[in-house]
């Protein structure tokens, strides 16, 4: 069975894999607190019942890559695949920092690549919102980062004096009478729009029309505001995107000395 990890800046998603068919999703808080030894009886607690042969990690989180490493090497007994740009990806990176491109960014574009064919753009809503830009010939041309519905939500509530803390949830119209109704408004209709613009200007850039894919946790409610829908929602994009690139590397394991920062 194969675990494919990704942490990410607030959660730590663990996804498992039979051969291609996808088992369970697995998560853990990002906690830059909690020790490698702490990690590591959590990590067993949750994987004990399963008969893990492979594991591939993405990490943008610094503070977390080794430590989690080094933590299920202890588990696993044996050392995960570590993602950067310097491995097998079976896509070209051509944005101008490769080396800056976030392993999470880098699995949505291999798995889009893979599964999609054509131009993509994935649209990755987390505690940013990103997207990940793929043409057709397999290249990872760049991106967009924005600020993420929960951190936007938060901005407010932290920046201003009088502003509530407010839960995610349908903006009943774009004119807000009172003023949870205004937040929503701004923030989930405001990230659908920002969506439909940039869309457009990204597929004028590329010069060809791309299919959409959306994945991350509030996919599902953006799309309900969108003027053109997304043509997917794939919620295990980015473990998917980790599986082929452990496919790509694992027939010789013992040649990629992983690149766990110490």
């Amino acid at each position: 069975m194969l675990l494919v990890t990704d942490i990410g800046n607030t959660n730590i998603t663990l996804g498992l894999f039979d051969g291609d068919r996808f088992v369970q999703e697995l998560r853990l808080a990002s906690d830059k607190d909690l020790s490698g030894e702490e990690y590591e009886v959590l990590l067993d607690s949750l994987l004990k019942e399963f008969k893990i042969d492979g594991c591939i990690v993405a990490s943008v989180v610094e503070e977390l890559s080794s430590k989690l490493c080094h933590s299920l090497n202890r588990v696993l007994g044996f050392e995960p695949i570590f993602v950067t740009n310097k491995i097998n990806l079976g896509i070209k990176i051509i944005s101008d920092e490769p080396d800056k491109v976030g392993a999470d960014r880098i699995a949505n574009a291999v798995a889009v690549a893979g599964l999609y064919g054509g131009a993509v753009i994935v649209i990755d809503f987390g505690t940013a919102t990103s997207f990940d830009i793929v043409n057709s010939k397999k290249e990872f041309t760049g991106g967009i980062i924005a600020p993420g519905i929960n951190t936007q939500m938060k901005c407010l509530k932290n920046s201003t004096s009088k502003l509530p803390k407010i839960e995610v949830s349908f903006s009943k119209s774009a004119i807000g009478h009172n003023t949870t109704d205004a937040i929503l408004s701004g923030v989930i209709r405001g990230t659908a729009c920002m969506i439909d613009g940039l869309v457009a200007q990204c597929e004028q850039e590329l010069g060809e029309k791309a299919k959409i894919v959306a994945t991350g946790g509030y996919c599902g409610l953006i799309a309900n505001y969108l003027k053109r829908p997304f043509d997917d929602i794939n919620s295990i994009l980015t473990l998917q995107g980790l599986k082929m690139i452990y496919e790509l590397n694992c027939k010789d394991c013992s040649s990629y000395k992983q690149e766990i920062l110490n």
